[in-house]
């Protein structure tokens, strides 16, 4: 049995949840997720509570089961909470700002990286730090990981682009002999 997949998840006053088959929507303010089950696995909605269930006691259905429970959680918390990511620059010269709706980055090239910002995604820069904000917790990830992806940090001075909570394990430099 799914440890994940047998949770209820309780849905709070402001989030509205409508059924269409096998399409949970889930809306709040202008902010609308949808979560096709592609009829998957079994799901009910009862006093604000929506609970998973398998619909065979298969392995791929077992799986489902969690699967779409899990993604229905995470789409209730961004909605509710939102996610965040922090990115970190490091290194001289290095820089970063937002101009409009698009992040410009100076990142030791011979020209600047300008990356438009997508719509439902929020990113502010204060100092060296790179903060990113928006209800799917999926984009946000991704969006993180494309701007690390642009100068990830490397070993030696540890110069790049890194998650706040990202430890870069150094390397010790080459040593003359005497």
């Amino acid at each position: 049995m799914s440890r994940i997949g047998k949770l209820p998840i309780s849905i709070p006053a402001d989030v509205k949840v409508s059924i269409d088959g096998a399409v949970i929507t889930f809306a709040k303010g202008n902010s609308t997720h949808a979560l096709d089950t592609k009829e998957n696995c079994n799901f009910t909605f009862d006093d604000n509570v929506l609970t998973f269930a398998t619909k065979s006691d298969a392995r791929a259905d077992r799986a489902f089961w969690g699967t779409y429970r899990a993604l229905a959680a995470n789409i209730v918390t961004g909605l509710t909470a939102g996610y965040e990511k922090k990115l970190e620059i490091n290194g001289v010269g290095y820089r970063a700002s937002v101009e409009g709706a698009i992040l410009k980055l100076q990142l030791g090239f011979s020209h600047d990286i300008l990356f438009d910002i997508p719509a439902g995604l929020i990113i502010a820069v204060e100092k060296n730090v790179i903060s990113i904000k928006g209800s799917d917790k999926q984009q946000v990830g991704q969006i993180a990981a494309v701007i690390r992806s642009f100068r990830p940090p490397e070993p030696y001075k540890g110069k790049g682009v890194k998650y706040s909570d990202e430890t870069i394990l150094r390397k010790a430099g080459k040593t003359s002999k005497k």
